[in-house]
């Protein structure tokens, strides 16, 4: 559900601003301008809440992974689905992208998670929507940040070190 962040029924709040409303809004009618395949949601404004920055979670089927709604981080409720012929296919269609802060599988086989998640190049990769734990690095690979937040390689990130010779 869309909605106050403060109702325990809530999934999915607004935007942060309205810059960042308007950028979503704009990726969701550039995915139809492309001639991707809406499945559900759009642009238009959720019932309900006109004030705000709320945006109708969107679904995206018949996508080309040349189109800028599968090629660049929306940060926002869309979610597009590019079919591909084998592994090899969707591990390549994963990796044609300037930006690699995420991803995941779903398999009933670990060890081809593992073996798909090693071929990925993303910061931070989930098998079967494995929670994230806060004690290991989170960041991007390629275009996607410099750095790292949380755990011990994060933390290092705020730490200034020193040498001195005598």
């Amino acid at each position: 559900m869309v909605g106050d962040p403060s109702h325990p029924d809530t999934f999915i709040g607004p935007m942060i601003s309205d810059v960042q409303h308007a950028r979503v809004q704009s990726y969701i009618q550039l995915g139809i301008d492309e001639g991707a395949r809406l499945v559900t949601g759009g642009p238009e404004t959720p019932a309900g809440l006109e004030s705000g920055y709320y945006v109708r979670p969107t679904f995206f089927a018949n996508v080309d992974n040349k189109m800028r709604i599968a090629q660049e981080e929306i940060f926002g409720p869309v979610l597009v689905v590019i079919p591909y012929d084998d592994e090899d296919d969707a591990v390549r269609l994963a990796n044609d992208s300037a930006y690699g802060l995420g991803g995941g599988v779903w398999t009933s086989d670990p060890e081809r998670g593992m073996r798909i998640a090693r071929r990925i190049r993303m910061g931070f990769f989930m098998i079967n929507a494995a929670p994230v734990g806060f004690d290991g690095p989170f960041g991007g690979y390629k275009a996607s940040g410099v750095g790292r937040e949380m755990g011990a390689v994060g933390l290092a990130e705020f730490i200034e070190h020193k040498t001195i010779n005598i």
